[in-house]
């Protein structure tokens, strides 16, 4: 078995943390909106983890750790859903993306 890279294994730790930390802001919205999670479908769900995860690369550690994901409301998320849907469709980079989502989360927390 041939070794792994130092840059490889960069890359998939740095991969790990993008999944974790998306995965954990997806989760304090899920808890805050409670049984109105339901309305969305897997997909939507996917696609808000794949953007939120595209935001924590491009955002600023520390202004991460401030966002309030509880906060957003049916709006923001579906504000944020938009945008993650037009990266999936190509129609923006997911670096413009990145940049208005956390201008969302910005105004929230």
């Amino acid at each position: 078995m041939p070794d792994i890279s130092d840059q490889e294994r960069g890359r998939r730790f740095f991969q790990l943390q993008k999944e974790k930390h998306a995965e954990e802001a997806l989760e304090k919205v899920r808890k805050s909106f409670g049984d109105g999670w339901k309305v969305f479908t897997l997909q939507d769900i996917r696609v808000l983890r794949a953007i939120l995860g595209e935001a924590w690369v491009f955002s600023d550690r520390k202004a991460w750790e401030t966002y309030s994901f509880a906060r957003l409301t049916r709006e923001d998320v579906d504000a944020i859903l938009r945008i993650g849907w037009s990266v999936q469709r190509k129609e923006i980079s997911e670096h413009d993306a990145a940049r208005e989502v956390t201008g969302i989360l910005h105004r929230v927390s």
